[in-house]
């Protein structure tokens, strides 16, 4: 079972990581420490939002008219010669629905981890909120996910594993965090050391991008 380094290290990862940071003019290693931390961030934010009937519905409907995973199946294409700017602004009201007025703590909080301007870090999350998407997308398709009750199912599944205690506690602090980045502080490294770890959403990213 794949962790989320274990993608990120794999051919489809590096792809990944090569595209956004040539996009934004980051390091290689800053962008993938984002990511690394940025997704999860992304999906224990969606799983809050579909704690509520109108939130899961919302999300089920994004999934099932617009984010079917397709995006994921030429990455090479999407990032060559720049992503495109349908590609940004659907980002953009991505973390705007998700993290609502936590996007600047989130952004702030991950910076100061990373060692990267807020306004970058918030550029990169822009091009990963419609990849994470496309991954819920392909998963609600092959686990016949079809009704709200479904969708935070299956959120909550992706989150668990078996160091799922600590890792919700790292996420939540993010989400909490009033963007001095002491709170992440705090939890140094758990995420960036999580080649360690196995399951839950890890498992969802390796199995998607054939991590090893």
């Amino acid at each position: 079972m794949s962790g989320i380094l274990d993608l990120l290290n794999s051919d489809l990862g590096k792809t990944l990581i090569n595209g956004v940071s040539n996009q934004t003019n980051q390091p290689q290693n800053k962008t993938q420490d984002v990511l690394t931390m940025g997704l999860p961030v992304l999906m224990a934010a969606m799983k809050r939002n579909a704690a509520t009937p109108q939130g899961a519905e919302g999300l089920m409907g994004a999934l099932n008219s617009k984010h079917d995973g397709s995006i994921l199946d030429n990455l090479d294409v999407l990032f060559s010669g720049g992503v495109d700017a349908n590609v940004i602004n659907d980002g953009s009201k991505i973390l705007g629905h998700v993290l609502g007025a936590k996007q600047q703590n989130v952004e702030n909080t991950l910076g100061a981890k990373a060692g990267m301007d807020a306004s970058s870090v918030a550029q990169i999350l822009k091009i990963a909120a419609p990849l994470l998407m496309g991954m819920l997308g392909k998963q609600t398709k092959q686990q016949n996910v079809n009704s709200s009750s479904g969708i935070t199912d299956l959120l909550g599944g992706l989150l668990g594993g078996s160091s799922a205690q600590q890792e919700q506690s790292f996420l939540e602090s993010i989400l909490d965090a009033d963007g001095d980045g002491s709170v992440i502080d705090d939890v140094a490294g758990m995420m960036l050391d999580s080649n360690k770890k196995q399951g839950g959403l890890g498992s969802l990213l390796g199995g998607l991008f054939g991590g090893k």
